[in-house]
């Protein structure tokens, strides 16, 4: 095996934890309406508990993800997080009632906010910087293919045994997270970690070596630039000023991937095309349709991310944000057919899948020091998971037809998300800086915080 199939292979392991996150993630679309008729609890309980207990079970995981991470080491934390995806399946799947199936889905809640940690941080420390946009971008890539596996599984399993439809939607995730838990036990550390959190130089030069590094040079490239840092004894916090430009530039992009509406979306899309006037089976038969573009246009933002760079999929995500969403605040306003909303959405769904997409979890793994490099993915996947679960939380308050706020104008949702990305494009061409082609020590010296 080639230095770069060896690469290849274990980034495409570890980006499998974010396959799960997709899957699990949006599984919850097909058994939401079945979940509401069964339980018939009110739009507060439902988005807290039903809907959006997960994503503040992710918000856990983000928040305190990056501790186990620098602790224990990827490669452990990579292992646990399958387990915790699929005792969070089997135990949703299996809830009686309605606290039961929220505690579940709080469990694998954490599973993913702790891959959105540790998954882009290994992959980005095990690749070089002329592919590593590519391979980390594998993870949102596996996100997306999760979420289409997520969509079309919730489509086949409608009819397979009538009211427990839903259970088995929410249990068919067991199996791969089984396994990926068996998968991940051949990949090995990351030698950065080894280097700079135990001093293990033996191990990470042997890992550099199969990795097609040169594994002297780079162990005292590392080693140099941690003793700037203050060495690995150091107890320096993480916020401080030397670090504000790093995490800046991941509280923005991770507060403008959530605001542009993406997880509202993916999460009701069944519901939102249902108040467009599809019928219900035709709505998550559409949810296939966003899947499949999400996938496609993830290809694109993995072909040119290490092409054109970071920037330009941004600039053009942005504005592919601000006409999209324009456009399906402008059907519901004015209630056009369908089948014109539905376009509208695909291409939300395209701008999404090669910009912010591709972008952010390469991005945020990038621009940190190595020291601090999983505690700053942890507090980026934080941002992002938090704005996640309070949209999730409000949107059934505002959406609901029956006692929602906008149940009569929900055309006011897609045009506050509209304005937003407008924000994102000053943000882009004004504070956004390119990391295409730099090692993550060049990134590092660049921001100026070597």
């Amino acid at each position: 095996m080639s230095t770069r199939q060896y690469i290849y292979l274990n980034s495409i392991v570890a980006a499998t934890a974010g396959f799960l996150f997709g899957f699990d993630t949006v599984v919850i679309s097909g058994a939401n309406l079945p979940i509401k008729t069964l339980w018939d609890t009110s739009p507060w309980f439902h988005g807290l508990f039903i809907m959006s207990m997960a994503l503040w079970g992710t918000v856990l995981g983000a928040l305190f993800g990056g501790i186990p991470t620098e602790k224990y080491g990827r490669k452990k934390v990579l292992f646990w997080i399958g387990v915790l995806y699929a005792v969070s399946a089997l135990g949703s799947a299996l809830a009686t009632d309605p606290y039961i199936f929220s505690f579940f889905r709080f469990v694998g809640g954490v599973g993913v906010g702790v891959s959105s940690v540790v998954a882009p941080t290994y992959i980005a420390e095990i690749s070089t910087s002329s592919i590593r946009g590519r391979l980390v971008a594998l993870y949102q890539f596996n996100i997306v293919f999760g979420i289409l596996i997520a969509f079309l599984s919730n489509y086949l399993l409608v009819g397979f045994d009538g009211a427990n439809d839903w259970r088995w939607m929410l249990g068919v995730e067991a199996i791969p997270a089984l396994i990926y838990t068996i998968m991940v036990l051949r990949v090995p550390e990351s030698p950065r970690w080894l280097i700079t959190r135990r001093n293990d130089l033996a191990s990470a030069e042997k890992i550099l070596r199969d990795l097609g590094a040169n594994a002297k040079e780079e162990i005292q490239t590392i080693l140099a630039l941690n003793k700037n840092e203050g060495g690995i004894d150091s107890n320096e916090p993480f916020f401080t000023r030397k670090l504000s430009k790093p995490i800046m530039l991941a509280f923005f992009i991770a507060f403008f991937n959530q605001i542009s509406g993406i997880n509202f979306i993916l999460y009701y899309s069944p519901e939102i095309l249902e108040r467009a006037g599809l019928a219900a089976k035709d709505s998550l038969f559409n949810s296939i349709a966003i899947g499949g573009v999400n996938l496609i246009f993830t290809f694109v933002g993995l072909y040119l991310i290490d092409r054109t760079g970071r920037k330009n999929l941004m600039l053009a995500g942005s504005i592919g944000y601000i006409v999209s969403l324009s456009m399906v605040s402008y059907a519901f306003y004015a209630g056009a057919d369908p089948l014109f909303l539905l376009s509208f959405i695909l291409l939300f769904i395209a701008s999404h899948a090669m910009g912010q997409g591709a972008v952010i979890w390469v991005f945020i793994s990038e621009i940190f020091p190595n020291k601090s490099r999983a505690m700053g993915q942890s507090f980026g996947a934080s941002v992002h998971w938090v704005i996640a679960a309070l949209i999730t939380l409000l949107t059934p308050v505002f959406l609901d037809k029956d006692k929602g706020v906008l149940r009569d104008d929900p055309w006011v949702i897609f045009a506050f998300f509209a304005g937003m990305m407008g924000l994102q494009l000053i943000w882009v061409l004004t504070k956004f800086p390119e990391t295409k082609g730099a090692s993550l020590e060049e990134i590092q010296k660049r921001l100026g915080i070597s």
